[in-house]
């Protein structure tokens, strides 16, 4: 049985009241390993046997609509793993676990606030996502975190605060990514191991850009903006049309959704299960 890669990449943005067409030099360091930024456009992790690679943002951020093209491990690409948005209390993750040569990848969606999280849904993705860079995006506000792909809402987790779920609303974050190996449970509970003679295995990177509020000495740079066409994803919600797309995602490509598994829950499904459902 052929191997597999640990691929994560960790997003943790916070907004600033304008739109930002990122560069990486500008916009992140690098964390470890070998990062390779081109002209501050391109940027690609690389994993061989003896070590992975990562990269975070200079800035924290507390609510934000991030957007990042990535072009994901090609070929045997079991264990890789890609998480946006992460503190050491609140994450919003998109994780994509890689496989063998010609099965899918898994997309991985999570959401943890004040430390609880088990809130997993993930889906196949309807386009092999090594051949082309295709576009991730989270958007996050005071009232809902969506979950996008190539503009496609594919999951909302809405703020029912008032109903005590806990939702990430007071903790800053970064944008963290890495690329390494996760063999030990990424792809089939760890049955599949990495190949390295396929190794170096390469990630990349392009188009980073957000609306966001940078958090600063305690304060955001978006202060109590009114709703403008700069900051209207601070409002933004899902339209009709829109829920539509996302009913079909679900509907086609959902493999599996915390909200459905009574065997993981014996006391109950969690409260947002049966107000949003």
């Amino acid at each position: 049985m052929r191997g597999a890669v640990g691929l994560i990449i960790s997003l943790l943005i916070s907004f600033s009241s304008a739109f930002v067409a990122g560069n990486f030099y500008n916009d992140f360091y690098v964390t470890w390993g070998n990062v390779q930024m081109n002209n501050g456009d391109l940027l690609t992790l690389s994993l061989d046997e003896s070590t992975g690679s990562g990269f975070q943002s200079k800035n924290e951020y507390l609510f934000a609509k991030i957007n990042m093209q990535i072009k994901l491990v090609p070929g045997n690409s079991a264990g890789t793993v890609t998480a946006l948005l992460r503190t050491n209390h609140d994450e919003i993750d998109f994780e994509f676990l890689g496989n063998l040569s010609g099965d899918p990848y898994i997309l991985h969606t999570n959401i943890y606030s004040q430390g609880k999280g088990d809130r997993e849904k993930q889906f196949y993705l309807w386009f092999d996502p090594t051949a082309d860079f295709h576009t991730y995006t989270i958007l996050w506000n005071s009232q809902r975190i969506i979950f996008f792909v190539d503009g496609i809402p594919i999951r909302e987790f809405k703020n029912l605060e008032s109903s005590g779920v806990p939702f990430p609303s007071y903790q800053p974050m970064k944008i963290y990514s890495s690329l390494w190996n996760a063999d030990d449970w990424a792809t089939r509970g760890g049955l599949v191991k990495t190949d390295w003679s396929q190794a170096p295995f390469i990630a990349s990177y392009r188009n980073f850009s957000a609306n966001a509020c940078v958090w600063s000495n305690g304060t955001s740079s978006c202060g109590t903006n009114s709703a403008s066409d700069d900051n209207s994803w601070l409002w933004e919600k899902l339209d009709y049309a829109r829920q539509g797309q996302m009913k079909w995602v679900q509907d086609n490509y959902m493999i599996y959704d915390y909200c459905k598994d009574t065997g993981r829950f014996p006391q109950g499904l969690p409260t947002e299960c049966y107000v949003t459902n």
